[in-house]
């Protein structure tokens, strides 16, 4: 019997009583109360085994049979699944404030993180100042153009390794080195320093640390669904979490504590950490280092992974297929010639580019599920009643796959975002690979920038191509799944000087 049907087991005995209790006053609340289709829950357990590995697979599997809104029982949580453009709206647009807080897993407690966090705390009066403060301070378009050169010089610094690696004959691993350079240009636009070296394992154990934060924050986890378990934690994903969150946090504390120093000596600083440091002496902010600790936590977390694993599936789905590779890389000749260099202003002129971006988005969304929702109170929904404290979950990886929403759905093919011109805004809600509504990602002006840059530079800068003994068909293209996707195997290709 392995660990996690010992579990099962061990949940099944410890709350069996609690979770029939709990339902039957769910009955007698609900009375005639109409919940969403879904497949038949066995007691106490309900749905859990139907999740399997990749949930976001299982669940889309089971939503083309029960409908495009759908109710599982997991444990002692109801679920609500929405997998349609049209309950996406209800649920993120029509009835956005009642579904603006989060479904909060057991693992982002760690710490206290979740009373703290920008990603996990409610739609509150102290949510809505942290979210200024990301509009104003870090993601506003005048701040973003502001730091281009400093786009600019990292980005350079990952065509500089990757000519290193030319030059050896070595194949790059391309998530590993957007990760890098995410981690870099975050970390000099939070404390003017870099945080990883390309040529040292320093990188790496960054990521290793931010997957597993990911990957714990969203695996399954029986403590979720049978909240008496949370006392034993029986998977050790807090003990786990605690661990991972205690490095990342130590970090930060150890930069904030030395910035305190220097700012004590009269030398201050015009970074994000400055800025954030000057709001803690304001009273309306009501912003602690304890806060900046936590926002930087969620920030760098949020904003490292996602986005080299999106660079990481669009080469990929790009060496998959050389015919689109060779068109994106015609289009940056026409437009930028042989030997300039890639300008963010150059984004807007380069339409084959930002469709390869955007079909990458919709094949390979960072977020499948994006971040889970909680139901503030009982809502109608087509006819079906979403009932209060429910998750749920919108499935844009589901949607992103959907033969009644585009055509050949399986295939990479960008051409298909060219015309009509869909954003990555929100706006239309088949495809919101950064969410929605209040709590659409407030990171998305600064990770649409980053990827469109370096998936053009590398483009621009070299040609590519696989291991010796590999063809296109070779890649692997399963995914690992968390909070975010990830590419199981990591793509290794090898680039040949222009």
């Amino acid at each position: 019997m392995d660990y996690f049907t010992f579990s099962l087991v061990l949940s099944f005995v410890l709350t069996c009583i609690h979770v029939l209790l709990v339902t039957k006053s769910i009955r007698r609340r609900s009375g005639t109360a109409r919940l969403p289709p879904g497949p038949y829950a066995f007691p106490v357990i309900g749905n859990i085994l139907a999740l399997g590995k990749k949930p976001h697979e299982s669940i889309a599997t089971l939503s083309k049979r029960y409908g495009p809104i759908m109710c599982l029982k997991l444990g002692s949580i109801t679920t609500v699944v929405a997998s349609s453009p049209k309950i996406t709206k209800e649920v993120l647009q029509k009835h956005d404030l009642t579904f603006s807080s989060r479904a909060i897993p057991d693992a982002a407690n760690t710490l206290d993180h979740s009373t703290v966090s920008i990603l996990w705390s409610p739609a509150s009066t102290r949510w809505r100042k942290l979210r200024k403060i990301c509009k104003e301070y870090l993601f506003s378009t005048q701040i973003l153009d502001a730091r281009q050169f400093l786009r600019r010089k990292k980005v350079q610094e990952l065509l500089n390794y990757v000519h290193e690696s030319c030059i050896r004959g070595q194949a790059v691993d391309i998530g590993r080195a957007a990760f890098t350079t995410s981690l870099n240009l975050l970390s000099n636009t939070f404390f003017s320093t870099d945080l990883a070296q390309y040529q040292s394992n320093s990188s790496q154990e960054f990521k290793d640390i931010v997957w597993a934060v990911m990957e714990l924050a969203g695996k399954p986890n029986i403590a979720d669904y049978f909240p008496l378990l949370k006392l034993i934690d029986p998977q050790s994903v807090r003990r786990q979490m605690k661990f991972y969150f205690e490095k990342l946090l130590e970090v930060f504390e150890g930069i904030i504590n030395q910035r305190l120093q220097s700012r004590a000596s009269s030398v201050l600083g015009n970074d994000v950490l400055d800025t954030l440091l000057n709001l803690t002496k304001d009273n309306d902010t009501e912003l602690s280092c304890n806060d900046i600790k936590h926002l930087l936590l969620d920030l760098c977390i949020a904003g490292t992974d996602t986005t080299s694993a999106v660079l990481e599936w669009a080469m990929a789905e790009l060496m998959k297929r050389p015919e689109a590779m060779a068109k994106a890389r015609n289009e940056l000749e026409e437009v930028i010639g042989g030997d300039g260099l890639v300008q963010e202003s150059d984004i807007p002129r380069l339409p084959y580019l930002q469709a390869v971006v955007k079909e990458t988005f919709r094949l390979h969304p960072a977020a499948p599920f994006l971040v889970p929702h909680k139901a503030e109170a009982d809502v109608e929904i087509c006819g079906f009643t979403v009932p209060k404290n429910a998750q749920i979950l919108v499935n844009v990886w589901a949607m992103g796959r959907d033969p009644s929403i585009w055509s050949n759905p399986s295939s990479f093919l960008p051409e298909r975002f060219l015309e009509p011109k869909t954003e990555l805004r929100g706006q239309e809600f088949e495809f919101i690979p950064f969410g929605a509504g209040r709590r659409v990602c407030p990171g998305m002006p600064l990770a649409s920038r980053m990827v469109h840059l370096m998936l053009a530079s590398l483009l621009h800068s070299f040609h590519w191509k696989l291991e010796e003994g590999m063809k296109p068909e070779d890649i692997d293209m399963n995914d690992k799944f968390g909070l975010a996707l990830q590419k199981a195997m990591p793509l290794k290709a090898i680039a040949i000087k222009l």
